[in-house]
């Protein structure tokens, strides 16, 4: 296995700012072939989907080669894999299809540990049907939340558990195969939210039992725009509002206007990098990805070690990412400083560590931040050792 970080970081023409950036969680910055491949879509002929002339044909072409790259990326059928927006468009559509059949007395679980991209819209897509919403909770003191959690707001009237595979705010990475199992048994369905999940850990739909399970490529190297991935066959039971004129195939059915080819492309473009991380990897496109984010993931917990070492002998500072399962993010606030302070402290030093609650309200309230959250490390494919010894130098000074 080869991870080389001086090469991987020679792709990405942002980093020539000198900026280290650690706001990965947010959006991370664009390789090369990522840049040229949307460049190369927009330069050739292009029209809405079809097989008659060239520009219908190489619509098509990106279209299906982007499926089948993100569910190569995702470990699901290519005729599961529905395009938007953004995850938070995604997640909107999809609660509103589902809640056509939620009635009075039906319960939805949301919990506080999530990005409000994954409450809201089961929240107020209940309250339009008169379902009620089960709360769970996460202990703040660990930043864990449980199987166990999930299991105490369940009854035979759930109808959906909504619930992230890593908080975007303080990295945990809760059980999302047992919660699904949960849900299942429960007879209700599973939307996961996979956004900060799917930058660091290898994805396979199958093998968490997800029903729904969303994620956003300009998280990992690709351009904005979102991404869900579900079985064919659950697709085929939904009906979404939609134009009269508009396919009814699955998954088209839930594309609304004509997709954003160049972006497809961008994310085909996307998962054919991370697939080549490892350098040495052979095989098909998700053997190549198997190996590749084992690399990155081995990366990520070298530099993590090294930021969670510096950051522990640095005095005034207050971690709340502890729990044992993580991504390689870490949330802090400071003693009699304020965070917004530090990231400007930071920016000034070409340092890119934002605060914030970064959509995680109800996580940035549980752990007793109020609406203001904390400063954000969080790390990407690009990241080396360097950044870091900036990064906690920079602290350092901060704290003086």
């Amino acid at each position: 296995m080869t991870y080389d970080i001086t090469a991987i970081r020679s792709r990405f023409p942002a980093l020539r700012a000198g900026t280290a950036h650690f706001d990965g969680p947010g959006g991370t910055q664009t390789p090369e072939p990522v840049i040229r491949a949307i460049a190369d879509a927009l330069a050739q002929p292009l029209s809405n989907r079809g097989r008659e002339t060239l520009g219908e044909r190489n619509a098509e072409a990106i279209v299906t080669g982007a499926r089948q790259a993100l569910a190569d990326l995702l470990g699901a059928s290519p005729e599961g894999i529905v395009f938007g927006r953004s995850a938070t468009q995604l997640t909107y559509d999809f609660s509103r299809t589902l809640a056509k059949d939620w009635a009075p007395g039906d319960e939805v679980v949301v919990t506080r540990l999530d990005h409000d991209a994954n409450i809201r819209p089961w929240v107020q897509a209940a309250e339009r049907a008169g379902a009620t919403v089960r709360w769970a909770d996460f202990d703040p003191a660990t930043g864990e939340l449980t199987a166990d959690d999930i299991r105490g707001v369940l009854s035979d009237r759930t109808r959906l558990v909504a619930v992230t595979a890593a908080s975007n705010l303080i990295g945990t990475r809760p059980p999302i195969a047992e919660i699904c199992a949960l849900a299942r048994e429960a007879g209700a369905l599973s939307h996961v939210d996979g956004v900060h999940h799917a930058a660091h850990t290898l994805v396979d739909l199958e093998g968490l039992g997800a029903d729904f399970f969303v994620c956003s490529p300009y998280k990992f190297l690709g351009p904005h725009h979102g991404v869900l991935a579900a079985r064919p066959e659950l697709l085929r039971t939904l009906r979404p509002d939609k134009l009269l004129p508009s396919t009814d195939v699955v998954p088209e059915r839930f594309e609304l206007g004509t997709l954003p080819y160049e972006f497809l492309a961008g994310s085909t473009a996307a998962v054919d990098f991370l697939a080549g991380l490892d350098t040495a990897a052979e095989g098909t496109r998700r053997q190549r990805l198997v190996a590749g984010f084992a690399a990155l993931e081995g990366h990520e917990q070298t530099l993590r070690t090294q930021i969670d070492k510096g950051l522990a002998a640095l005095r005034g500072i207050r971690i709340h990412s502890h729990a044992a399962d993580r991504t390689p993010t870490v949330l802090m606030t400071f003693e009699h400083r304020a965070t917004a302070d530090a990231y400007r402290f930071l920016a000034e030093r070409g340092i890119q560590a934002p605060a914030g609650t970064f959509y995680a309200i109800e996580t940035s309230r549980r752990l007793g931040l109020g609406d203001t959250g904390g400063l954000r490390i969080g790390l990407a494919p690009y990241n080396n050792s360097e950044d870091v010894d900036r990064l906690l130098a920079g602290l350092s000074e901060f704290l003086g």
